[in-house]
């Protein structure tokens, strides 16, 4: 186990996260306060209750720790020791009642993840990993798929709030992966694609415009599973709030990325 993330500390974030997965669970077939925060992107009360407890759970955990929180954030800049959370990740999934939704907990430290926790609570599935060490689903190992070939590869995307203004690209780019693949599938929540990559169901996922509540646990989970994470161009360092993101079993990465970028 990292010298920083302990086995407490692991067990404490797990507990806080599954604590947070009940409130979900209980709130799903209640009827749903409904706001608007754009013109397609919604908030419920669930939402910030989940983000309330998230923050009550983990501040005493690492008292010197700062929170980036999607329904609270101030910058996407996360300090020395920052926890980043997204606590109902796929709302308009929640506003459905469709069951891709998640709780996505990552730690920021000194300039990379640290250690991330996916939880897809209707399902009753959490990912989680510790830098070093793995990525792991209820506890058992995980790992990304062996695809070599965007013929045999399941790929996943999703659409940006901006999606008016960004739809040339965004379909340009889905009609060279389309056709070129497998298949495309649209989760309607990135930290649910990033844990699927990581687990070997999809074999690459890509997308515009996440916050770093969107994938700071997955990228984690991706990368202790053996994937890649990177920009669209395929060899450009993904940062927390990059305008794209480019994740693959590491196989497929360069090929996927050619589709993406409609590169020959």
């Amino acid at each position: 186990m990292s010298d920083f993330v302990t086995p407490v500390l692991l067990a404490q974030v797990l507990s806080a996260v599954a604590e947070a997965g009940e409130l979900i669970r209980d709130a799903r077939n209640r009827p749903k306060k409904i706001t608007l925060k754009g013109r397609i992107d919604l908030v419920t009360e669930t939402d910030v209750a989940v983000e309330k407890l998230l923050k009550e759970r983990l501040a005493p955990i690492l008292p010197d720790a700062d929170f980036m929180a999607e329904e609270s954030a101030e910058s996407y800049e996360p300090g020395d020791l920052t926890w980043i959370i997204d606590p109902l990740d796929g709302t308009t999934n929640f506003a459905h009642d469709l069951p891709m939704v998640a709780i996505s907990v990552g730690l920021w430290r000194q300039g990379s993840v640290e250690l991330g926790v996916v939880s897809i609570p209707v399902l009753d599935e959490t990912f989680y990993a510790v830098r070093g060490e793995g990525a792991f689903l209820n506890g058992d190992p995980i790992r990304v798929t062996a695809t070599d070939e965007p013929v045999n590869a399941l790929v996943a995307t999703g659409f940006p709030y901006s999606v008016a203004e960004d739809v040339d690209q965004i379909t340009a780019a889905l009609s060279r992966v389309l056709p070129a693949t497998r298949g495309v599938r649209r989760m309607g929540a990135a930290a649910v694609d990033l844990a699927y990559t990581a687990c070997g169901r999809l074999d690459a996922f890509y997308e515009m415009h996440l916050k770093p509540w969107d994938t700071a646990a997955g990228w984690l989970l991706v990368e202790e599973a053996g994937g890649m994470v990177t920009r669209f161009d395929g060899t450009t360092p993904y940062t927390p709030g990059a305008e794209d993101i480019l994740v693959t079993n590491g196989q497929l990465h360069s090929m996927l990325s050619q589709l993406v970028v409609g590169r020959d």
